[in-house]
């Protein structure tokens, strides 16, 4: 479907979403694969989800981040997802520009959240570590409130914001897009008007986001790490170690896949390099996350086993 656009220029608002799908030989292969991660991906948060609402252990201020983490994996796989696995036995593999649009912001509200959940997560271990006896009153319930709710707000303003610029925009000649989702930088190769103001924008409300929030977490660490080393018990350092080895092992994940991703200067050159930088932040971490949360973090491990024998105690 083609909508014309003053003079002769013509704006394709229907885009062929190509990558994976060309591949006709691997098409039931790559269905299967990413369905079950897809499958893993929306049961393992959504169960961790379910467990911290659920069980009263776990309603502390921690555990909230996490739950909103967790929601937020789920939001970024269901944005993504979805439409890629259709699109395996979808004959023609369109997508609206008005789909491009709402995918783009549901995934980039997830992945922005992510970024500032990861911060305050970290801000959290750094008072409770650096801070134990002051840590009720440093991380006060109105305190996360109003974190959790600056981190949707510009998790929200974010997207609308590139999603707006995308209005200025348009696409004529090939509506092939050489990626598995409708990413930015792949849109903007199909544009026939030049791209600068949305790529600078881009760059720089990106790279603001990432550089602010993990100063905050290479910051904290550094705190929390200097007052490690200061204690001197063993078993008071590999307790507090213990309780960050998750947390820092899924942001070196996450802000490693989006740096490589999104920071490069060539990235919007080079057509293929970020497909498995996006593979990894779109499939690869919101499967892994619950994972690392659950199976290295002890109470999350006993509510699941309080719920268990409550079950078969019922039984």
């Amino acid at each position: 479907m083609v909508e014309m656009r003053g003079g002769n220029h013509s704006t394709t608002i229907e885009f062929i979403l190509s990558r994976f799908t060309d591949q006709q030989e691997l098409k039931d292969f790559l269905f299967v694969v990413f369905f079950t991660i897809y499958l893993i991906t929306m049961l393992g948060n959504l169960d961790l989800v379910a467990l911290i609402y659920t069980d009263q252990h776990l309603h502390t201020l921690m555990y909230f981040f996490l739950g909103n983490l967790a929601m937020m994996d789920s939001c970024c796989s269901c944005a993504i997802t979805h439409k890629m696995l259709v699109n395996f036995f979808s004959e023609d593999r369109k997508i609206f520009l008005y789909e491009c649009m709402a995918q783009f912001y549901f995934f980039c509200l997830a992945e922005t959240a992510d970024c500032f959940l990861l911060a305050a997560m970290a801000y959290d271990r750094y008072v409770a570590i650096c801070s134990p006896l002051q840590y009720h009153t440093k991380m006060s319930r109105k305190l996360c409130i109003q974190m959790a709710t600056g981190t949707y707000i510009a998790g929200n303003l974010h997207p609308i914001m590139h999603v707006g610029l995308l209005f200025r925009l348009t696409f004529c000649g090939s509506h092939k897009i050489n990626h598995f989702f409708c990413d930015l930088y792949a849109m903007y190769r199909l544009s026939c008007v030049d791209t600068y103001i949305n790529e600078l924008i881009l760059n720089i409300w990106a790279g603001s986001i990432e550089i602010f929030t993990i100063s905050i977490v290479l910051i904290s660490y550094v705190f929390i790490l200097f007052n490690v080393f200061k204690m001197k018990s063993k078993q008071g350092r590999g307790k507090a170690l213990s309780t960050c080895a998750s947390h820092f092992l899924s942001v070196s994940i996450f802000y490693g896949s989006l740096f490589f991703a999104y920071v490069q200067p060539s990235s919007v050159k080079e057509e293929d390099d970020d497909i498995p930088a996006a593979i990894f932040y779109t499939q690869v971490i919101p499967l892994l996350n619950p994972f690392i949360y659950s199976l290295r973090n002890k109470e999350v491990l006993n509510a699941v086993k309080r719920i268990m024998k409550n079950k078969f105690q019922k039984f």
